[in-house]
């Protein structure tokens, strides 16, 4: 059954969505300070743009940034 009124509709939708997150919040508390926060998320840059150095190596580094497939 379909209501004709949507005012609380917005409401509604946050309450589901917090009910499919089994009430966790957005913001993650890692347990971590923020000094130890920016030491990992710089290592995780710096994985990533190894990779992706490499990769671009590999495929002969055109530079244009399109995928192609094989």
């Amino acid at each position: 059954m379909i209501s004709i009124e949507r005012g609380n509709q917005r409401e509604k939708d946050r309450e589901r969505a917090q009910a499919r997150n089994g009430g966790k919040a957005k913001n993650k508390d890692d347990g971590l300070t923020p000094e130890q926060r920016r030491e990992r998320d710089g290592k995780a840059l710096q994985e990533k743009a190894a990779k992706k150095a490499a990769q671009a190596a590999t495929s002969g580094g055109d530079g244009g940034g399109k995928k192609t497939t094989k």
